[in-house]
């Protein structure tokens, strides 16, 4: 039992989580293979904060605990910003092949689950620990794993958050070493090669416009941020009265799902009206929200309880990379079409299955620029990947959770 006991504030807390979060950006500068194996600055900041942390309670018997409300706040913010830039349009225009991508991931995501469950009752643990080791650690990556896990402790399961940290960091380093060999194996297998590009390259960048004045420019920055952050608020107070209503209706709903439904909503209902919203500053801001969200919750992770599941932990990756490799190859690859663009989008999608949309990019953009251009590719990842997989991945988590196997009485009994 720890002697001392070290509460910090909210801003104190704040004030960690931004140094942790810049020295993890300097560390991941100075080592190559932490970049080229994108490890996000605020896991590598957190970690040493955690260490310490490890440090104080083993040297010194102190128990460190950090606040947690401007967390919470960021979890929902963060969810709300992916609800924001969801455009059921932009869905649509993905055609046949996004439809292909998008029922490929949701079977990914219930065979992910499943493997997480089978090595969770293997090892005597709730099936829960399972779904965080599963799809929500995968496809959802650390973010996803650690919100998913404050829900899973809030009623009573121990060490969700330890769990969800060390199967989101093993599949962050899995995922990509594995995506980029596996692509280059494919293409080199199959002699697969770019088709020659057409005549007229399509754009998607906007019209260039002439550059207004400095002081508006200033003014214009102002209000687009000020609009992100109204609309922000409204979309979590909407998905808190969503989730209320919800309650009612017998029906819990994690409220991070709430507040991105709700950002769907309102975002739709825009473009259905014409009311224009800036996009930019809605990706800064979730970039920002999650950032800070990720260093905050994984640095008061408990390093000893994350030692004690290692062996259950890397029996799960390896099944996880076994299970998607096979879906990508045999499923994937084949229902695409067997050509260049499928191969590549098999890239992206070993990328976002295993670890995160940003090793997907760097997976393709790294087997584009060795073989040739795969737009293709590139939209049908992006589409997918930039919402649908975040909302399949919360709607099939929350299908199994209404499994009998889930039955949370048994939560206070079973845990790794």
């Amino acid at each position: 039992m720890a002697a001392n006991h070290v509460e910090f504030s909210e801003l104190v807390t704040l004030i960690i989580g931004l140094v942790a979060l810049v020295a993890g950006t300097r560390i991941r500068q100075m080592v190559p293979v932490l970049k080229r194996i994108d490890m996000p600055n605020a896991v590598i900041g957190a970690m040493i904060v955690a260490l310490l942390v490890l440090l104080a309670q083993l040297m010194f018997a102190t128990e460190v605990a950090f606040g947690t409300k401007l967390r919470d706040l960021l979890l929902l913010v963060f969810f709300t910003t992916i609800g924001l830039s969801a455009k059921l349009k932009a869905l649509r225009a993905g055609g046949r092949p996004l439809v292909i991508l998008c029922a490929v991931t949701v079977l990914l995501l219930a065979c992910q689950n499943l493997v997480g469950i089978g090595v969770a009752t293997a090892w005597g643990a709730h099936p829960f620990y399972g779904l965080l080791a599963g799809s929500l650690s995968f496809v959802g990556g650390p973010g996803t794993a650690l919100a998913w896990a404050k829900e899973a402790e809030a009623v009573g399961l121990q060490n969700a958050q330890a769990v969800g940290a060390g199967a989101a960091t093993l599949a962050v380093i899995t995922g990509a070493l594995v995506s980029g060999p596996i692509t280059g194996w494919l293409i080199g297998r199959h002699g697969l090669s770019p088709v020659a590009a057409p005549q007229t390259e399509v754009s998607f960048a906007e019209p260039q416009k002439e550059a207004p004045a400095a002081g508006h420019e200033r003014r214009s920055s102002l209000e687009s941020i000020l609009a992100t952050i109204l609309i922000v608020a409204v979309s979590v107070l909407l998905g808190d009265k969503l989730n209320s209503w919800a309650k009612d209706a017998g029906l819990l709903l994690p409220g991070f799902l709430s507040a991105m439904l709700a950002g769907v909503f309102l975002t739709n209902l825009a473009d259905w009206t014409r009311i224009r919203l800036d996009f930019e500053p809605i990706q800064k801001g979730g970039e920002v929200a999650l950032n800070l969200f990720l260093v905050l919750s994984l640095m008061s992770t408990k390093l000893i309880a994350v030692a004690a599941i290692l062996g259950p932990l890397f029996v799960n990756v390896l099944l996880q990379i076994v299970v998607i490799v096979a879906i990508a190859y045999f499923v994937l690859f084949r229902l695409l079409g067997r050509d260049y663009e499928a191969a590549v989008t098999v890239g992206g999608f070993l990328g976002f299955g295993i670890s995160s949309m940003p090793v997907a990019m760097a997976t393709m953009d790294e087997v584009a620029r060795r073989y040739g251009p795969a737009p293709k590719a590139f939209l049908l990842i992006t589409l997918a990947g930039s919402f649908f997989v975040d909302l399949a991945n919360a709607l099939v988590a929350k299908s199994f959770l209404a499994l009998p196997l889930f039955d949370m009485k048994a939560l206070g009994v079973a845990g790794p």
